[in-house]
């Protein structure tokens, strides 16, 4: 059984897959600023109430790395923060606050793990079709999408620097999923797959994809709004 990290699981896709692993006896740490009680009262779930754009909130998660496990498998970087705006009404501060979850909160979770990631762990970040170069955009994401953009160079970044240690790095650019976030997104639009089916996917590939690739951006898209 492994050890796994997921962030975000307050709601949606993390709230899914912190169950899911957990379900199929695998040893979870689930990081959220919320914690919801199905989680707490689970018994391979460890709740951890953290706001990733406060860097200072991670030493909780150290202090419990360094005290209970001596070892993380997997790392799912989930959580995401989104602003939909008009670009013009779009502020420094709008993007800061994106890019601190998005982006700096990943870098710095990721390196709080480094001393207890291993040969053969697989850190999966969330991003999204609209992060990738060349797809289509949408008006009013300008900061959600070009903070998936960034992370998707990170990741590929830190596959390069770490393959000698065996660590893989991927990216699922995710379609349409109807979560409470899709309808933050785009009111009213609903999508052919729930937060439940895609779980189940990234499931699937935290625990195996990393034997098939590295520093790879995998787009999982059956529909975009």
């Amino acid at each position: 059984m492994k050890n796994i990290i997921i962030t975000g699981t307050s709601r949606g896709i993390g709230y899914e897959l912190a169950l899911h692993f957990a379900n199929a006896g695998h040893q979870v740490l689930a990081i959220s600023r919320k914690t919801p009680q199905a989680l707490i009262e689970h018994s391979n779930i460890t709740c951890l109430s953290v706001d990733l754009s406060k860097e200072s909130d991670l030493v909780t998660v150290e202090d419990f790395l360094s005290s209970s496990w001596k070892k993380v498998d997997v790392i799912i970087h989930n959580a995401g923060s989104l602003v939909n705006k008009p670009f013009a009404q779009t502020i420094q501060e709008d993007f800061e606050n994106v890019y601190k979850v998005n982006v700096f909160g990943v870098a710095n979770l990721t390196r709080i793990c480094l001393p207890y990631l291993q040969k053969g762990s697989h850190v999966v970040s969330i991003s999204s079709i609209g992060g990738i170069q060349g797809s289509v955009k949408f008006a009013g994401l300008s900061a959600y999408s070009s903070s998936k953009g960034a992370l998707i160079t990170l990741s590929e970044l830190l596959a390069e620097e770490y393959k000698e240690q065996g660590i893989a790095f991927n990216v699922l650019a995710l379609g349409a999923v109807n979560t409470e976030m899709l309808n933050e997104a785009f009111p009213g639009y609903e999508a052919p797959i729930s937060a439940k089916e895609m779980a189940d996917y990234i499931f699937h590939f935290a625990l195996t994809g990393n034997k098939y690739h590295n520093g790879k951006i995998i787009q999982v898209s059956s529909s975009t709004p």
